[in-house]
């Protein structure tokens, strides 16, 4: 459903959108396609969002992707892992699609900035 949401929400804008149903087939895309950014969620099943994110900026070629986290776990303790593992943001579940697309523009101009 979160997949769907997001997709929903950056559809009319200018985006390729891929999706993938598990974190495993989530990195492979990624290494593949090599996306401008990627939305995580931390509890995916095959390998855990944190996980992914954290392979992707281990990875000289996959190290520049952003990667959002959205996920409903919010402890303070779960962004410190999120943070860790290199994302460039957190959206707790549910999420208003605005502020979705705000992050998407910040993160988006942040990498082109950067």
């Amino acid at each position: 459903m979160v997949r769907e949401l997001v997709a929903a929400t950056l559809k009319g804008g200018a985006y390729q959108l891929l999706q993938a149903a598990d974190g495993g087939r989530g990195l492979a895309l990624a290494r593949e396609t090599k996306p401008d950014l990627i939305f995580l969620d931390v509890n995916m099943p095959v390998m855990d969002g944190v996980t992914v994110c954290e392979t992707l900026t281990a990875d000289p070629a996959t190290q520049d992707i952003a990667v959002v986290m959205l996920t409903a776990l919010g402890q303070e303790v779960d962004k410190e892992r999120a943070r860790r593992a290199g994302a460039n943001g957190y959206f707790t579940k549910p999420f208003s699609p605005l502020s979705l697309l705000r992050k998407v523009d910040e993160v988006l101009g942040e990498a082109s900035a950067g």
